[in-house]
């Protein structure tokens, strides 16, 4: 399989997130992760942007040895003067430059002819060349940009000496097609493009920016620029762990090997978490908190029989210590009676059904049931019986051959209500969710099929 250059861009796009500015010990400490995590390139900084971010970027390119470092330049001799200075430690240095093609960056930003665009990207290049023998340029916003005078534009960077060419989707604009054409346009146009490699960097500001990451590789591109959590402006950029779990994944599709340890990608969503205090969404993919929990009673007890019914790749495989089954409203009885279990209560069917009943009300009512809820549950359904076997043993004896703690049971709402107001249940935080860990099969009936796809 073909290999995928990874350049991570968390330290500089990634920081540029409103919140998730990073000092230097930070930014010192993410970069080892990095490293550990495999990424080829890590963009350390924008060094002109400020002293700290200077200082980030030479402490950086001083101790992590391993991948490409690189720095960040707009396309004026200050800004690749600067960069160098901060990466001329690195054993591999890269000088990232960038200038705008678009029309309406030349017209209304950079207030500049095309010709003079050109002519500043070729003069840009070439002093970065001077210094470094790794360089990459990026006509920022590519993808608005007059796709014949972005060839132009690239051909001239590729002759001055550019050794990767980035077109990024600044604004997150593009379709995955459209894209993928994009990158083929290129490939078919510049003289000199096989000699470099094509990156992609894409903004998710429609959501697409792994989609078009995946077709800009589809159609030729062997670097893709991108960050953990996807963090970055606006609406970010594409997510690392996502573009490497969907080559992981689907090699039947997306046959493309990459030097990811994907062991690492949940500590290193983690750590950026805790550096930065910005959480990650529930349902991010990969790295979210419901990544890998299940509370649907269909998925829980597919889960229990075999993972592989609803989970396309382990929770070990990306440092995820464990499948979660959340217990809500949702939930079947397969997945509460191993809690019970689990929490040192052994239920035969009727009593669990008994259980079930009263778990159900109790989650509607409350959403997020914790362990302390589903024990102060247990024990009130056991008070409840005994007292209610007491009050019948004063009028006919029980039948041997009915259990205390399934008889008597209540059939409307007025029984479950009673039963809740003498718990002192609250809505905790956290909901209760536990390992996987799978049981015998207990019954053979379809009651935790309610819930669907």
């Amino acid at each position: 399989m073909e290999r995928i250059t990874i350049f991570d861009t968390t330290l500089r796009d990634g920081e540029q997130s409103p919140g998730c500015s990073m000092n230097v010990p930070e930014k010192l400490r993410m970069a080892h992760h990095l490293d550990r995590l495999g990424v080829d390139v890590i963009e350390a900084g924008f060094p002109i942007a400020s002293e700290g971010d200077f200082a980030a970027v030479q402490a950086i390119a001083a101790v992590v040895r391993r991948p490409i470092i690189a720095g960040l330049a707009r396309a004026c001799s200050k800004d690749i003067e600067r960069a160098w200075q901060a990466i001329q430690g690195a054993p591999r240095p890269r000088i990232h430059v960038f200038l705008a093609t678009s029309d309406i960056h030349l017209k209304y930003k950079l207030r500049i002819s095309r010709q003079q665009c050109l002519e500043q990207a070729i003069e840009a290049v070439s002093l970065a060349k001077s210094f470094c023998d790794d360089v990459e340029f990026s006509p920022e916003d590519a993808t608005r940009t007059d796709p014949e005078f972005l060839c132009q534009v690239v051909e001239a960077v590729v002759a001055a000496g550019a050794t990767t060419v980035n077109i990024p989707d600044t604004v997150g604009y593009t379709t995955p097609v459209e894209f993928g054409e994009l990158i083929c346009t290129i490939r078919e146009n510049v003289r000199g493009i096989e000699n470099v490699t094509i990156s992609a960097h894409c903004h998710d500001d429609l959501g697409l920016a792994v989609a078009n990451s995946l077709a800009a590789i589809a159609a030729g591109a062997r670097q893709v620029e991108c960050t953990i959590n996807g963090i970055g402006e606006r609406a970010g950029n594409a997510s690392l762990e996502e573009i490497v779990m969907a080559m992981r994944v689907r090699p039947d599709r997306l046959a493309y090997q990459t030097e990811i340890v994907s062991e690492e990608l949940f500590p290193s969503s983690q750590m950026l978490s805790e550096i930065t205090g910005v959480a990650v969404q529930p349902n991010k993919a990969i790295i979210g908190r419901n990544a890998f929990a299940h509370e649907a009673g269909i998925h829980q007890d597919g889960m229990l029989k075999n993972p592989l019914t609803y989970e396309i790749m382990t929770p070990q495989s990306v440092g995820v210590p464990d499948s979660k089954l959340v217990l809500g409203k949702h939930s079947g009885r397969h997945a509460l009676g191993l809690r019970c279990e689990q929490l040192g209560h052994h239920f035969d069917r009727h009593q669990l059904d008994e259980v079930y009943r009263h778990f159900v009300v109790l989650a509607d009512r409350i959403k997020q049931v914790e362990d302390a809820h589903l024990l102060e549950l247990i024990s009130a359904i056991q008070k409840d019986r005994a007292a209610a076997a007491d009050d019948r043993a004063q009028v006919k004896s029980i039948p041997l051959d009915v259990p205390a703690f399934a008889a008597a049971r209540p059939d409307s709402g007025h029984g479950h209500s009673k039963l809740l107001r003498s718990m002192s249940v609250s809505s905790g935080a956290g909901l209760a969710s536990f390992p996987l860990n799978p049981m015998p099969e207990h019954h053979g009936d379809q009651e935790d099929y309610l819930w669907g796809v």
